[in-house]
């Protein structure tokens, strides 16, 4: 196994216990309200909004990430993350009380804020040429995360109690850790990827790419979190009717979440050969309705639907994370993946409490589907004002761009 492959390994493993972490409290809280009710109520919104402090921490994390790269290293800072993530994921199974559950899942977002700034950027250089299959394949392993912690965390809880479905995972990420500090440090350019130098690119051209780009972190964090949160209550709500049923809830979730899997697979080989714009566009068009029919579908046919939407909202995040790689020199791309990702996990960190408070107000999920719907709408808009430029495929043909000769007509216009 070379060293690069290797490095993509523990990167895509990082990227699956960061998303089964943050989703352990949404299906754990099921068994939370039944098993130890009188210490934490019986009650699904206020003990899902213990989560807040985790998101908010983990999306104010990210921000200076880029900066802790260049004093701490890159790999220091992923070790970091393997470790401390671990340690408070178990931490948080061990503890009495809810303010102590949320304040060790608090600690823990700031472990987990690590990997997307950091992680997404070593995995751009890891891949080389083929950007968009490695972003693929990553996001499948990130989607993994996603879809296997409701199910499993539904049947640990079930056999063992809701604490071992945070001390399991978290053993398991501490020891991926203390492997990961075996690894050397990686060099790109050694290795023999990530060596291909960046094109310049028009500068009105990477404004309109970047501002896009962080209207669509700003909207999408709060989508992908609130409806990942959402499916297992949805799944309860529709399909198994009680609290009870927690591994078939966990099991519908899984089915649910695994077909964003199949399609970040799909939009990351895609993404090489097409413009991010040609994906982005029909997927985000997909979404808005998709929730809408979510808001008042009931039974079966519900599945299918969340599937579909699923499938829309995971494959939107490939192509987002892409975005950045095909617009930004690697030197900022560390820094931009952190503003990028710290936005969009604020807005992720009102997920929590917005689901929460609106279950709580109406007593079901339908005007909160709504309310992801009006989100979701944004990124739409956006879809449709990001550059469609076939240079991203061809990077030599940026030389070539209109926007660089009328740069150079209207610098020689003083002259004359």
């Amino acid at each position: 196994m070379t060293p690069a492959t290797r490095q993509v390994v523990f990167i895509n493993a990082a990227h699956t216990f960061t998303h089964y972490c943050l989703l352990i409290l949404a299906t754990a809280v099921l068994a939370m309200v039944t098993q130890e009710r009188d210490r934490f109520g019986g009650d699904y919104g206020p003990i899902l909004a213990l989560g807040t402090a985790m998101f908010v921490t983990y999306g104010l994390g990210a921000l200076p990430m880029g900066w802790l790269a260049a004093k701490l290293g890159r790999k220091a800072l992923m070790v970091a993350f393997f470790l401390g993530t671990g340690f408070f994921m178990a931490v948080a199974g061990l503890m009495d009380s809810p303010a102590a559950v949320g304040v060790a899942l608090g600690v823990m977002g700031c472990f987990a804020a690590i990997y997307h700034p950091i992680g997404t950027a070593m995995l751009v250089e890891a891949a080389g040429d083929r950007v968009g299959r490695a972003m693929g394949i990553n996001g499948v392993f990130g989607n993994f995360g996603v879809a296997t912690a409701p199910v499993v965390t539904a049947f640990v809880a079930a056999a063992l109690g809701w604490r071992w479905a945070f001390i399991l995972p978290g053993v398991a990420c501490f020891l991926a850790g203390l492997l990961y500090m075996r690894e050397p440090e990686f060099d790109a350019v050694k290795a023999g990827g990530g060596a291909r130098p960046f094109p310049p690119i028009p500068r009105a051209v990477v404004r309109r790419a970047v501002t896009i780009l962080l209207a669509i972190a700003a909207v999408s964090g709060l989508v992908f979190n609130a409806y990942t949160l959402l499916i297992p209550k949805l799944m309860e709500e529709r399909l198994a009717g009680s609290p009870d049923l927690l591994p078939v809830v966990g099991l519908l979730a899984f089915l649910a979440t695994i077909c964003g899997g199949a399609t970040q697979f799909t939009v990351g080989r895609m993404i090489d050969s097409r413009t991010l714009k040609t994906i982005f566009l029909p997927l985000g068009m997909a979404v808005v309705p998709g929730l809408i029919a979510l808001s008042f579908l009931d039974g079966w046919a519900v599945l299918p639907v969340a599937g579909l939407v699923a499938a829309c909202v995971f494959g939107q995040v490939t192509v987002n994370e892409t975005m950045t790689a095909r617009y930004v020199a690697p030197e900022l791309r560390a820094k931009l993946y952190s503003i990028r990702f710290t936005v969009g996990f604020l807005g992720a960190a009102v997920a929590s409490p917005l689901v929460g408070f609106l279950h709580e107000a109406t007593g079901s999920l339908a005007v909160a589907m709504l309310v992801l719907a009006a989100v979701a709408a944004v990124t739409l808009v956006c879809a449709f004002a990001f550059p469609d430029r076939q240079e991203e495929l061809k990077p030599e043909l940026w030389a070539q761009a209109p926007e660089f000769r009328d740069q150079a007509r209207a610098a020689a216009v003083p002259a004359e």
